[in-house]
């Protein structure tokens, strides 16, 4: 099986085996270079490598480093060896590459069910640092929660209380996965709530709207968890090619202070949201989350979240094995 679109067919083929929630297209990018590499008795796997900057002062810095390079392999109906020998053939082409010792990655995203590239992926130095997880839509029975927490929907004048709650989060975020706290990051935070804040509209149609709904939970009036979320249209948005068609909610951000955890703010904040979603005739909710957060995982598992794709990295790129 020489031809890329075999492969591409043959891998689209086990990937609907493995889960049926995978998108009907596997996404490879506009731009890229190639990347072959030899099985035994002949066989070839393929790939495309891309890499993308991140300057400073942008918000994908906040979760990227400035350099990344991905690799996008056809592996056909050979996930372990075709990644082994994929994964060295990509590892020589980066090393004719003026690659930075700082600040960059290796990446690859794959679906989380194909544990059968696991190894591979692992021999050569990636980790697991993030997921991006789906939900069914199905509405929640709201529970009160004691004492005098109560839930509303932030607006413009509380950009200060969900920046703070945002930063905690991230701060948390860039010990345990692919966050970076960068300098700017609570102005780059500021200047993305500011435009999340004032517009209030919500999807009626397949453009959907730049604003997005923020919960805030109070107690005795002082902000003690957020919730910040969002709709995407799966046809026109750059996570559109990881999930199904159609409108998705995002938990972009849930933050609890740590005081406050484990008493069911998270949980409520999310019941608001998920009833939001279905209301609004969501097709399911997504989101990242970082497999070593001691935390998360578990929290969203119970929220009836599963991964569907995991993000390998290495970092620097130059540590490639």
């Amino acid at each position: 099986m020489n031809n890329a679109q075999e492969l591409l067919e043959a891998q689209q083929r086990r990937f609907r085996r493995l889960d049926p929630a995978l998108p009907a297209v596997y996404p490879l990018p506009r731009h890229g270079e190639p990347v072959l590499a030899h099985l035994d008795a002949g066989r070839t796997v393929a790939g495309v490598s891309a890499h993308a900057h991140q300057p400073p002062g942008t918000l994908p810095s906040l979760w990227s480093t400035a350099d990344t390079y991905e690799l996008f392999p056809l592996l056909g109906e050979h996930p372990r060896a075709g990644m082994d020998v994929l994964l060295r053939a990509f590892r020589e082409q980066l090393a004719t590459r003026a690659v930075p010792e700082r600040d960059s990655a290796c990446l690859v995203t794959w679906p989380s069910r194909d544990v059968s590239a696991t190894r591979a992926l692992l021999d050569h130095g990636f980790t697991p640092l993030t997921c991006l997880a789906v939900r069914t839509p199905t509405p929640e029975v709201d529970t009160k929660l004691s004492g005098t927490v109560k839930m509303r929907r932030a607006g413009p004048p509380d950009s200060d209380r969900v920046v703070e709650l945002a930063m905690a989060e991230l701060e948390y975020a860039a010990l345990v996965g692919g966050s970076v706290l960068r300098p700017d990051a609570a102005g780059l935070k500021r200047s993305a709530v500011e435009v999340r804040l004032r517009t209030r509209s919500t999807p009626g149609s397949a453009k959907v709207p730049g604003g997005a709904p923020v919960w805030l939970a109070e107690r005795n009036e002082i902000p003690v968890g957020l919730a910040e979320c969002g709709w995407v249209d799966a046809n026109n948005h750059h996570s559109g090619h990881r999930i199904g068609s159609g409108l998705w909610g995002y938990v972009n951000c849930l933050s609890v202070r740590e005081e406050h955890r484990g008493t069911g703010i998270g949980r409520d904040l999310m019941t608001m949201a998920h009833n939001d979603f279905a209301a609004a005739g969501a097709v399911g909710s997504f989101l990242y989350y970082n497999p070593a957060n001691p935390v998360s995982p578990v929290f969203w598992h119970r929220q009836g979240y599963r991964p569907l794709w995991t993000i390998w990295e290495i970092r620097p790129a130059t540590a490639l094995r």
